[in-house]
């Protein structure tokens, strides 16, 4: 892995097969700025191609907040980007976790709001403390969710996609699994060993696969039904003739621990 970008705004964590990244702004109740988007987008990339870890976990300091959104105070650099670029640092960071082969997973220790429902909707897996809360208030400040919108339509049924972004009320924790934000709720003590959970199953499945099932997902998304069967049928072609494939194979049939490719090349 290679080293990430120092960033006050984000620290990063080794932690056996995994590395943590943490939005380190407490005192704003980890709001997003620029820099804290570059920092966790640094971060991301530093992990590509490392076949030493298995698993990337986002999640904010202390307990009170994942990330409440934006950082709306003045000189943040906040809504004023736009101009001759054209793309946001949100874009930039969501395209680059789209294209890593790591699966990431939320750890939502605290409120989820705005922005912060995009960083946690960005993951492949999230895990929710008891007292979070959820929500899209950003009518409230004359603005709506665009980005965020990419993923809940796909994540939410329309009528709680429509309730979250047109009244921009909160939601408690149980009420976001209830609807499909988060795949658990726990206390907020039990937290971390519920993500360690997902992570050691993680370690256990072939690299390849989830690298290849992870690049299958994002392109089925845009297909029709009849492109999308294609493509699935090139793919599975494609999947049955590699490496982890044949090991995966010849360890079910000799009952023993499948030693995938990447482990093999440390």
């Amino acid at each position: 892995m290679s080293e990430p970008q120092r960033s006050e705004a984000v620290l990063t964590e080794p932690r056996g097969r995994a590395l943590w990244i943490f939005i380190n702004r407490e005192a704003r109740r980890n709001a997003i700025n620029p820099d804290a988007l570059a920092g966790i987008e640094a971060a991301v990339r530093a992990t590509d191609g490392d076949p030493r870890l298995c698993a990337i976990v986002l999640t904010g300091s202390g307990r009170e907040a994942f990330c409440a959104g934006a950082d709306l105070s003045r000189g943040t650099g906040v809504f004023t980007e736009g101009g001759d670029e054209t793309t946001t640092d949100f874009g930039r960071l969501a395209r680059v976790v789209r294209g890593i082969g790591l699966p990431l997973i939320a750890r939502v220790n605290g409120d989820c709001v705005a922005g912060g429902v995009g960083l946690m909707a960005m993951a492949d897996l999230a895990s929710a403390a008891d007292h979070a809360r959820f929500g899209l208030p950003e009518a409230r400040v004359g603005v709506f969710p665009m980005q965020v919108l990419v993923y809940l339509r796909r994540m939410l049924h329309p009528r709680h996609l429509n309730e979250l972004c047109l009244t921009g009320e909160l939601i408690n924790a149980e009420r976001a699994r209830e609807i499909g934000i988060a795949n658990e709720v726990v206390p907020y003590e039990a937290l971390d060993a519920r993500v360690d959970g997902p992570i050691e199953r993680l370690c256990g499945i072939s690299p390849m696969a989830i690298k290849r099932g992870k690049y299958a997902i994002a392109a089925l998304d845009s297909m029709a039904f009849h492109d999308a069967l294609a493509f699935a049928e090139t793919q599975i072609a494609v999947a049955l003739r590699t490496a982890d494939a044949a090991e995966g194979l010849a360890a079910c049939n000799e009952k023993r621990p499948p030693r995938w490719a990447a482990e093999t090349s440390q």
